[in-house]
């Protein structure tokens, strides 16, 4: 082997290291991961809430946070596990959504929603869920002996209460797997203080011995779309090493030879999925069953717990041979996500792929109707019997192979962009770098120190340099993107000069974000408000510092950006600390509504308060009022924790201002008909599964144009896209989908509809001066056939033109119409 890829994983705290919580001493206190097979439908209960010590459905709940996080005691562990908190609020709300009659309770230190699309997810419990949080740290849990309750003691608005819960749930925080440190004496790499891989400094996912790479919660906790990007970048930097080596010892995986069904009456097998509770808490999967039985065309209908599942697969496959079908349909969740997976089970049990047909019974019904279980089953059966009347009518469709442009287009020169580029250019393949600036580096040139101390300054040079130096990587400065034409394996890019026009296979996005600009704390109008990253700049320029205030959460988490800027609470704590250590007689207070340190962050929100940093909560909802008088600031600010305001003067104000996205993103996105979230980043194809593809194929996001996040997780972010592109670049050929849109020229009516719809640039204007498709860039995703408002397009077969006028007849002859 060339290279290792080490994961690691992580094991739960036991949480019967915490005996002042009860754990396996009362029945009714359960682990979060107990509580999760509490709700799952293959579960102890079916899916339905019981408590443990009796069977009854629990009315209260309490979740405690960071059991075995966050704690600096002999048993617990002194990090933050970074996923406990939303894992919780998901829970919580599950739970109320299975029976209304719970309350949930969740009592913790800090909410850290600092993942993309979190903050939203924390705003939907607190406000419409029906969640109660209590920000309150419990000590200990006694029950009732009596009704096995459970009796929680805490402080609420300096009120002492007491309480009785009929469960509680320990969110147990994650620990490194105690096999990591076996691994790690195996291979030779060290671990870090926590029983983690160590990662070399300012080098993510690189362990301490050159060739091994590190992924997952093998280096530290992860959330699943962190994890995922580090699997593509931990691969990506094997592929670095690997490059002279690809395709020498692959083998190709062998389908047996397909069934010849085209003349065969139709026969169809239809799977009904319960998809754990989430479609059979609201559809009758058994009647939805009973009643595609009786569809014509229908031979099998069952439904199963998961269709997903191993064992459903397979016995998927026993059935098409023993009942001899050649058409399924499957009725569960998306296709986005599943149905090349069930197209898979098809080609292995001999039948061509595209004999599938999927019915979304779940985003599509048991989600959104949720009160209606009646309708919703009626709904669920509507859309069988659609599935089933479109796959009589399924054939056999060979895919289409087109030639690769294995050059990559990467837009944005920062940091991300940088390791992207020197990533592919590294795995053989050139690459077009497009800065708009005059010179490379992004916001990173605005930062000196990482948070333990390593100088980023030093990095970001060393990086330039190597990208200047890389024969691979073309640099275009100053330039912007005028035009993006063609498809995946194909591109072609017009630059603004008007005259460069660059082709490529693949495109990677790179565009950075911007800090934001706070509007009041008399900033722009005092010398002596500035953000954190102004502050930067005086850490090295001034010795003495007075008293300096911080108050977090500036343009975050408000009406005007709703979601976390996730580097805030870091950066104002690194700054924190580097002013106390070079200015012992400095004081510094940090203003704030959660600390969000996560992972070993969370180690330096200890040393700030161990080195003297004062930290006052205040409430979300009113932030504190900055006056200044004789070049004097006073802060007014109410401190939860005394329930009273507390008036500070001070030398400097600093605003942790958070990151917001360019401007340019809306101009980008309507160039390449790319989808941008609420707040303006780009939306990725699915927030865990392919946190850095979009849904175009051939697109990749890395970096803040993703979402906002420190510096060492754009650079596994910008290593994971270059991944990901250089799988398709590692390619000589791509196969493309089986459909295609075909225009009636006759009907088009020149109206250019399907030109702005189509994503892939595929419709042009030909001779006559009417629409016409180009099918080497089609992707048959109908698309321009449902937007067409002369009815002139269709989706077609990669058939001859015989076999094409036939299947337009047989979608006459049923009435389907052009769709």
């Amino acid at each position: 082997i060339g290279t290792v890829i080490a994961t690691g994983g992580f094991v739960p705290f036991p949480a019967e290291r915490k005996p002042e919580y009860g754990y396996g001493i009362y029945p009714n206190v359960v682990t979060s991961i107990q509580f999760e097979r509490i709700l799952s439908a293959s579960g102890p209960f079916e899916g339905h809430i019981k408590r443990p010590s009796d069977g009854k459905p629990p009315k209260k709940i309490a979740w405690i946070q960071c059991v075995g996080s966050r704690d600096v005691t002999a048993t617990g562990n002194d990090y933050c596990s970074s996923v406990c908190c939303m894992y919780a609020l998901k829970e919580a709300m599950i739970a109320k959504e299975h029976d209304p009659e719970i309350q949930p309770y969740i009592f913790y230190i800090d909410i850290r929603a600092f993942g993309k699309g979190f903050e939203s997810f924390y705003k939907q419990a607190r406000h419409e869920s029906g969640v109660k949080f209590v920000r309150s740290q419990i000590s200990s849990v006694k029950e009732n002996p009596v009704n096995k309750n459970l009796r929680l003691s805490f402080i609420e608005q300096r009120a002492y209460r007491e309480e009785e819960f009929d469960m509680v749930v320990l969110s147990v925080g994650l620990l490194a797997n105690p096999a990591s440190k076996r691994i790690s004496e195996i291979l030779n790499i060290e671990q870090n203080p926590f029983g983690f891989f160590k990662e070399e400094a300012l080098k993510p996912l690189i362990s301490t011995r050159r060739g091994i790479y590190l992924c997952g919660s093998g280096n530290g906790p992860n959330d699943i779309p962190e994890a995922v990007t580090q699997g593509s970048s931990a691969a990506s930097l094997s592929g670095e090493v690997l490059k002279d080596v690809r395709f020498t010892e692959t083998s190709e995986k062998k389908y047996p030879e397909e069934k010849k069904v085209k003349d065969e009456k139709a026969r169809i097998g239809v799977f009904i999925c319960h998809c754990g509770i989430n479609i059979a808490s609201v559809v009758d999967v058994k009647a939805v069953a009973a009643y595609a039985r009786n569809l014509p065309g229908v031979v099998h209908a069952e439904h199963t717990i998961y269709n997903c599942s191993q064992d459903t697969q397979k016995h998927m496959k026993e059935l098409i041979h023993e009942q001899n079908l050649n058409r399924v349909v499957v009725a569960s969740c998306t296709p986005r996500t599943h149905e090349g997976l069930f197209q898979e089970t098809l080609r292995e049990a001999g039948l061509n792929k595209y004999l599938f047909e999927m019915a979304d019974i779940r985003e599509q019904c048991s989600w959104v109707h949720q009160k209606d279980p009646g309708l919703a089953t009626e709904k669920a059966k509507a859309l069988v019997r659609g599935a089933v009347g479109k796959s009589r009518h399924l054939e056999p469709l060979q895919l289409k192979t087109i030639s690769i442009n294995k050059n990559a287009l990467v837009i944005g020169g920062g940091i991300t962009g940088m390791t992207a580029a020197l990533s592919l250019a590294r795995q053989g393949f050139r690459v077009h770098l497009i800065e708009k600036e005059s010179k490379l580096g992004g916001n990173l040139a605005y930062l000196y120190k990482e948070l333990q101390g390593e100088n980023w300054q030093g990095f970001l040079r060393n990086k330039i340099r190597e990208v200047n130096d890389e024969p691979l990587i073309d640099i275009y400065l100053n330039k912007k993107i005028e035009a993006v034409n063609g498809s995946i394996g194909n591109f072609t890019t017009t630059l603004n000069d008007g005259e460069t026009e660059i082709h490529h296979g693949v495109i990677l996005i790179a565009t950075g974000a911007r800090e934001y600009e706070p509007k009041n704390f008399l900033y722009g109008k005092s010398k002596n408000v500035i953000t954190q990253r102004s502050l930067e700049y005086e850490l090295d320029n001034r010795e003495k510092f007075g008293t300096v205030i911080m108050i977090q959460c500036i343009g975050s988490r408000n009406d005007e950006h709703s979601y976390c800027s996730r580097v805030c609470c870091g950066e104002a704590i690194k700054n924190a600390i580097h002013i106390r250590e070079k200015d012992p007689e400095s004081n510094v207070y940090i203003l704030y509504r959660d600390i969000r340190t996560y992972t070993i962050r969370e180690v330096f929100y200890r040393k700030a308060r161990e080195l003297g940093v004062k930290f006052i909560h205040f409430p979300d909802e009113e932030y504190p009022e900055v006056k200044e008088s004789k070049n004097k600031l006073n802060i007014s600010v109410k401190d939860t924790v005394l329930n009273e305001y507390v008036n500070i003067n001070g030398d400097l104000l600093v605003l942790s201002a958070g990151i917001v996205a360019n401007n340019d993103n809306e101009h980008l996105a309507e160039l390449m008909k790319l989808p941008l979230d609420e707040h303006g980043n780009f939306m990725e194809a699915h927030v865990k599964l392919r946190p850095v593809d979009m849904a175009n194929e051939g697109v990749f996001i890395c970096g803040l144009a993703h979402s906002p996040k420190n510096t060492e997780e754009n650079i596994i972010q910008g290593v994971a896209a270059a991944g990901r592109a250089a799988a398709i670049l590692a390619k000589d050929a791509l196969e493309v989908g089986g459909v295609v849109s075909v225009i009636e020229e006759e009907k088009c009516a020149s109206c250019l509809t399907c030109i702005r719809e189509c994503i892939f640039s595929s419709p042009f204007i030909n001779e006559n001066g009417k629409a016409e498709i180009d099918p080497a860039k089609c992707q048959g995703c109908g698309n321009c056939a449902a937007a067409c408002p002369a009815n002139a397009i269709q989706l077609l077969t990669f058939t001859d033109e015989q076999e094409n006028a036939l299947f337009k007849n047989i979608l006459a002859m049923d009435g389907m119409g052009s769709g």
